[in-house]
């Protein structure tokens, strides 16, 4: 890849002298910017001492860069280079201050660009910056080191109101050095670079004066080696009260890497539509994107199985797939669709199958590489965790509204879940429930069947040929009974109605009390189970799993499931319905 670069520094209008030094190695295409910290002595010193440990220690490593890789661990291994190069800066400076105590405390900032194959590593501490500027837009690849960006990045204040703040005075105050301790903590990114792209290495007292606006006017120019002494001019009109250093890079327009660059933006593209990225800066993206590794497909590939764990987020670059449920095709995602953004962060099971329509590529970001960068960029966490957090939002309240809309029916459908008798625990669904209540004889709580009016009879067992789900009626609890010996401590009944889309009502068990023929309870015969209610037809019933739950809780003494309805009065029929899975029994001695 041919470059082309350019850099120039000036004292700039307000200082004495230049504490900012600039290199450029064209063999290794390396190139460094250091800014001397201003206010501490020796700060040129540290500077340059910093660019050239930096060009020393990466010189060390020329037969690493002789031959580049298109691999992710290779990419890392630069990067380290570069890592240790700038904490070698680091301590040859910390330990020169040492040495002589009026250079004690000496610093530098450091931004460092080496250049291998079609690809950009970077390594960088404290307020210099590295722009890129790639299709008319200006991105920023590094990151301030300075406590104006902790707070502002904190949300503790805006960059507009920072000069009128009580933080003014620390405007230029940095976080991270290379020199006034033995190490330091070191950012670096790698990325891919594509014929068109400029670069712009550059201390704070150039880019203080300037916007976006102006470096992408000046970065496009033409002639390369007017850049730098112009934007140095643009800074000491606005100014120029620091040191001012620019080095340019760019990459010239190339034919053959149309597609290539083409391929890039497009994916950079994408990710950027995906909410979890949505509220990602560019160098954010670029990090997301070095997780990635592109898949080709072609028609009829299984990309991944419906109950598999899912592990990776799918992203389609080309081409389209098909979801299937259940073997089913219910959905067709296009180019730039994604899919599996969940298994992200939880390792559940696929609620669909991924089968591929088309020939095309994925892009796919497994999960434990995304889990390590989180590990790693505390502020790219927040925001992803937050786009979780939203999208998690967004879905449930899409679901409550679905649901509003149909009308509960997904909740209904729940009870279409198999249940199991107390004695025989056979298999018995919704149908098979309903159907059998509605051809058994009512019977009442102390085991009187309803065509034979009250008196205490045994209850049938099970081996007597009753089965357990016939249907009993507490007869205290009929529509007669005295309101003054309703016990809210007892079990709960629940109330059922053959057919409605209504959930049962909870009504309390009444206390004992003495027999009072003008009380005794009557029990209406099945066909009056839907025909009225209080004197007002009932609709039909279905039975839902909160139901059977509330039921099984007044069986064994529960707490009643929280969806029951507190009692609006007496009940004409009560029952208990059979328990569901899982629920104990008096007969379960192992439970």
């Amino acid at each position: 890849m041919d470059l082309k670069y350019w850099a120039a520094t000036d004292v700039g209008r307000k200082r004495t002298h230049n504490e900012d030094n600039f290199l450029i190695d064209k063999n290794m295409r390396l190139f460094v910017v250091a800014d001397g910290m201003g206010g501490h002595s020796s700060g040129d010193v540290a500077s340059a001492m910093a660019v050239h440990t930096i060009r020393d220690v990466v010189m060390t490593e020329a037969e690493l860069f002789a031959s580049p890789q298109d691999d992710p661990l290779w990419h890392m291994e630069v990067c380290m280079v570069l890592e240790h190069a700038v904490l070698m800066a680091c301590e040859t400076i910390y330990r020169k201050g040492v040495q002589e105590p009026e250079k004690k405390g000496m610093g530098t900032t450091v931004v460092a660009l080496l250049i291998a194959g079609d690809r950009g590593y970077i390594a960088y501490v404290g307020d210099s910056r590295i722009y890129l500027l790639r299709g008319g837009i200006v991105y920023q690849l590094t990151e301030d080191h300075s406590l104006m960006n902790e707070l502002i990045r904190q949300g503790k204040i805006t960059a507009e109101a920072f000069d009128d703040s009580p933080y003014a005075q620390f405007k230029h105050a940095m976080t991270r050095a290379v020199g006034p301790n033995e190490s330091v903590e070191v950012d670096t990114l790698d990325f891919d670079m594509i014929p068109g792209d400029s670069f712009l290495l550059c201390s704070d007292g150039l880019y203080e004066y300037l916007d976006d606006d102006d470096l992408s006017r000046m970065l496009s120019l033409d002639e390369i080696k007017d850049i730098p002494g112009k934007l140095i001019d643009m800074a000491n009109t606005r100014g120029g009260k620091d040191n001012i250093t620019a080095l340019v890079i760019q990459v010239p327009e190339n034919a053959d890497g149309s597609d290539r660059a083409a391929e890039i933006n497009f994916t950079l593209d994408t990710l950027k539509q995906i909410p979890l990225f949505s509220e990602l800066n560019y160098q954010q993206l670029v990090r997301i994107m070095n997780l990635t590794r592109i898949v080709p497909f072609e028609p009829r590939d299984i990309l991944c199985y419906e109950g598999q764990i899912g592990e990776e987020l799918f992203v389609i670059l080309r081409g389209e797939v098909d979801l299937y449920r259940n073997d089913v095709p219910f959905a067709s995602l296009p180019q730039g669709a994604h899919f599996g953004e969940m298994a992200l962060i939880d390792a559940m099971p696929r609620s669909a199958t991924a089968v591929a329509a088309t020939h095309g590529k994925l892009l796919m970001i497994n999960r434990e590489d995304f889990l390590e960068i989180l590990r790693k960029e505390p502020s790219l966490a927040t925001k992803l965790l937050w786009a979780f957090v939203r999208e998690l939002g967004e879905r449930l309240r899409s679901k409550g509204e679905e649901i509003e809309h149909t009308g509960g029916e997904e909740i209904l459908e729940l009870s279409d879940e198999l249940l199991i008798s107390e004695d025989s625990r056979d298999d018995l669904d919704r149908n098979d429930v309903l159907s059998y209540i509605s051809e058994s004889d009512v019977v009442s709580d102390h085991g009187v069947p309803s065509d034979t009016g009250s008196g205490p009879v045994p209850t049938p067992s099970p081996s007597a040929g009753v089965d357990p789900l016939a249907a009993t009626v507490p007869a205290a609890a009929a529509s007669n009974a005295d309101p003054d010996t309703f016990d809210e401590d007892a079990p709960t009944e629940v109330h059922i109605t053959d057919g409605s889309s209504e959930e049962f009502e909870a009504a309390p068990q009444p206390r004992a009390a003495a027999a009072d023929p003008s009380k005794q309870a009557t029990v209406p015969e099945p066909s009056a189970m839907v025909e009225r209610e209080h004197g007002a037809p009932v609709k039909p019933t279905r039975i839902t799993i909160p139901s059977l739950v509330n039921a099984a809780a007044g069986r064994f003494g529960t707490s009643p499931h929280p969806r029951a309805k507190p009692p609006s009065g007496p009940a004409d029929i009560h029952t208990r319905a059979t328990r569901p899975i899982g629920i104990p029994t008096d007969d379960d001695d192992d439970a």
